[in-house]
């Protein structure tokens, strides 16, 4: 979005349980700090990235810890997100669990039984709060992902139903030469998707989540930079076919490097912008 002076950046992620990116381990003081400076610069909404991954969760969940031996964490991050972005305006999505098995396996339907008990527990839980407006499905997906399809559109529909259909956001990634999983050691890869592909693959998965998402963040790292243009071109008029709105989730990491993920030098985060 662009207000005549610049670009206007008026969401981000919450990433405080993650695969990858190092931890800021803050307590209330930080993190309110962040959120005072968030909102400063125009941010109106939060994503909270995942609410657990594995055995590591941000809030008490009694499912999780029961049935999946989960780690009850040292304090309710969840609750926290929502009390700082109750007191400064914001708006805040939860982020689903992921156990990790999907990465191993690539099956993304054993991760559906797991999220529809998330989903209702934690609305049940903090849904009472003025600052929870909508849900992101953190099961990241790019083509052919097995089961994608039914997951994702399974897991929308129950967010709507017991939440009185607040909106539900996924993050996808498109399938160019730098996506590359965290643990390998190469940068790049040969096998990637052409633009007619990417419409033609995304087309069908568009269709098959019709009605349970409503806002679809493409990743923006996977592609070189004088790519990325035409893969955002076709992820907006896919979009606007199937009656969603087109974010973009600009990576503020640096996907080029060997070490991953280091800070992105801010004239390549330009180029993306």
């Amino acid at each position: 979005m662009g207000n005549g002076n610049g670009l206007l950046i008026s969401a981000t992620f919450l990433d405080e349980i993650s695969h990858d990116i190092p931890h800021q381990n803050w307590g209330r003081k930080e993190w309110n700090q962040d959120f005072q400076h968030m909102k400063k610069m125009g941010i109106n909404t939060v994503v909270l990235i995942r609410c657990g991954y594995q055995k590591f969760l941000t809030y008490p969940s009694p499912y999780l810890i029961q049935t999946k031996r989960c780690f009850k964490p040292p304090f309710d991050l969840v609750q926290l997100f929502l009390e700082l972005s109750d007191t400064h305006g914001m708006d805040f999505y939860f982020g689903t669990y992921d156990s990790g098995e999907y990465w191993k396996t690539g099956d993304m339907s054993r991760e559906i039984e797991v999220n529809i008990q998330v989903i209702t527990e934690v609305f049940k839980t903090y849904g009472h709060h003025k600052s929870f407006k909508g849900w992101y499905l953190s099961l990241e997906l790019s083509r052919k992902t097995k089961g994608a399809i039914q997951a994702i559109a399974k897991l929308g529909k129950h967010c709507k139903a017991v939440s009185d259909g607040l909106p539900v956001l996924i993050s996808p990634w498109i399938d160019g030469k730098k996506a590359v999983m965290a643990s390998e050691n190469a940068i790049t890869k040969d096998n990637t998707v052409s633009v007619d592909e990417h419409f033609q693959e995304w087309n069908e998965i568009f269709k098959g989540i019709q009605g349970a998402v409503d806002i679809v963040a493409f990743q923006d790292g996977h592609v070189d930079y004088d790519e990325l243009e035409k893969y955002l071109d076709v992820n907006k008029k896919l979009a606007d076919a199937y009656g969603m709105q087109s974010w973009t989730n600009i990576e503020s990491f640096d996907t080029d490097m060997p070490i991953k993920f280091l800070p992105i030098k801010f004239e390549k985060l330009l180029l993306k912008m």
